[in-house]
């Protein structure tokens, strides 16, 4: 069970309000390749009523390279240094619905960042679900190498105590991608960081 099943009984904003509520906050999705970020975000976006922006996406635009060039060229650390500096001028310009590569939250600064700007929502998912999920593509630099379900389960084992400080858990899973927004709006309507603020005001979050 998705441990947004707690915040079921809570009482949630007029769908309207709930775009406005968030201020110049980020809802920033979070969790491994292939656990969905970019597909559900796009479709949280439209029910929010904000934009929706892909870091990968952002990245490729500001080096003028792909993913797959700027880790063969310039190297992971390189990379990561980069894609910090993408999500930190992202989160300037909220509010948005942020979709991150599975490795930007390992990072403490850009943690940070997102809990001062952004409700961070973590799309957990199975390994499973993962590896039939990534065998539809073949643009991922850290599965280049060796078993690609070996390298899941050990990036799974580093990456999801951290990832379990998100604000908000959803279980990516094989559904329609509707049922997981709903979850998350949900999640997001129970954060008191979204319900304590007048409902028409717009004004940025403290």
């Amino acid at each position: 069970m998705s441990d947004i099943a707690l915040h079921n009984g809570a009482a949630t904003l007029p769908e309207s309000a709930l775009g406005a509520a968030l201020g110049r906050r980020s809802v920033v999705l979070v969790g491994m390749m292939g656990a969905g970020k970019s597909s559900i975000g796009r479709r949280l976006a439209t029910r929010l009523g904000i934009p929706f922006v892909d870091a990968d996406t952002e990245i490729e635009k500001a080096a003028q390279m792909t993913i797959s060039e700027i880790f063969a060229k310039h190297g992971e650390p390189d990379f990561r240094h980069g894609e910090a500096r993408v999500i930190a001028r992202l989160l300037d310009s909220g509010p948005q619905v942020l979709a991150t590569g599975g490795g930007a939250f390992m990072n403490a600064e850009t943690r940070a960042l997102v809990r001062d700007k952004g409700i961070s929502v973590w799309l957990r998912a199975n390994v499973e679900v993962l590896i039939r999920r990534i065998k539809r593509r073949g643009d991922r630099p850290l599965l280049k190498d060796g078993d690609p379900a070996e390298t899941l389960r050990r990036l799974i084992d580093e990456r999801h105590p951290t990832y379990a400080e998100a604000d908000i858990t959803v279980e990516s899973r094989e559904v329609p991608h509707d049922t997981i927004v709903e979850e998350i709006v949900v999640g997001l309507c129970a954060d008191p960081r979204v319900t304590a603020v007048p409902h028409d005001s717009g004004e940025p979050m403290p």
